[in-house]
């Protein structure tokens, strides 16, 4: 319980340096909500002044702060400007979309890369392995973008996909969804799958490599066995974190690919949200990312915890 509650009172303290620094950060970018109204000769600058007046942008930045504080302790996360009403209504829908597409292209990713980089670790020193790190190579030299360009020419010439949405105009069956899931997802797990891959190489060649694996290798276990019930175990601590990391960046990997392909998830409305200069909703899908950064760091804490003995006994 003291582990637990230490890693919880870590995670809460660098939410609130997120938090300090996201809201000073964005109170100190150039221009509000409200600028553009200044460049409207029918807007005088009493009404505009009397606009932001109205909306708490002319307080002091500490009580501008604390205003904000307490609307995200209420689980409101703030007044949206450009929506006019409060920010939460206008994430949950979209907070799903996100974690669905980013959860789906997680577990894919993580599906093909724990085989592959124990395939890879079994076969060293083979043409088999020269040629994995050669593909994991080049899918790691695609970036995400033109993969998404790429996938969406594909679907809009062939029309075998959809292409942007996440459901047909008067369709609501769980294949449809899946057919418009299909490839956002593949280009998300695309872009992880090479660096987990690579990742559980390397945790596997280390095991291979220590003074016990040599020994049920000379007390003739058999590889497969050999592999699985005793490497993999005690390749686990890496993975582990790495696995937690991928869940804390669940929400901010999603967001370009989001914006690309024309998934109605959180990326398209931060993206509004940035050029609206709508600063409440664009620091809640910040305070997200970060909360499930700090969710995914414990989880992975935990799991260290339970899986390492030597965690519990320290």
């Amino acid at each position: 319980m003291k582990y637990l509650a230490r890693r919880t009172f870590h995670g809460l303290a660098l939410l609130l340096g997120v938090s300090v620094l996201s809201f000073l950060f964005a109170q100190l970018a150039p221009g509000d909500y409200f600028s553009e109204l200044r460049l409207d000769p029918r807007v005088s600058a009493a009404t505009v002044d009397g606009l932001r007046a109205q909306s708490g942008l002319d307080r002091p930045l500490p009580v501008r702060y604390l205003r904000w504080i307490a609307s995200v302790a209420q689980g409101d996360f703030g007044y949206s400007l450009a929506y006019r009403g409060p920010v939460a209504p206008l994430l949950w829908p979209r907070l799903r979309a996100t974690l669905l597409l980013a959860g789906s292209a997680t577990f894919l990713a993580w599906l093909f890369a724990v085989p592959w980089g124990i395939w890879a670790a079994a076969q060293r020193g083979t043409w088999r392995d020269s040629l994995s790190n050669a593909a994991l190579a080049v899918l790691l030299s695609i970036p995400d973008l033109l993969l998404a360009i790429a996938l969406l020419v594909f679907a809009v010439q062939s029309g075998w996909f959809p292409a942007g949405g996440m459901n047909s105009p008067g369709e609501s069956s769980v294949r449809d969804l899946l057919w418009h899931l299909a490839l956002p997802a593949a280009v998300l797990a695309a872009g992880m799958m090479p660096s987990l891959a690579r990742h559980v190489r390397a945790s596997m060649l280390e095991a291979m490599d220590s003074p016990f694996a040599l020994a049920a290798r000379a007390q003739g276990i058999p590889r497969g066995r050999r592999l699985f019930r005793h490497l993999l175990p005690a390749a686990l601590n890496p993975l582990i974190s790495l696995f937690g990391i991928s869940l804390g960046t669940l929400l901010s990997a999603s967001l370009l690919i989001e914006v690309v392909m024309g998934w109605p998830g959180l990326g398209p409305l931060f993206l509004d949200a940035v050029m609206a200069r709508d600063f409440a909703l664009a620091l809640a899908v910040v305070m997200l990312s970060a909360a499930f950064l700090v969710a995914g760091n414990l989880v992975a804490d935990l799991l260290l915890y339970r899986a390492d003995p030597r965690i519990r006994t320290s």
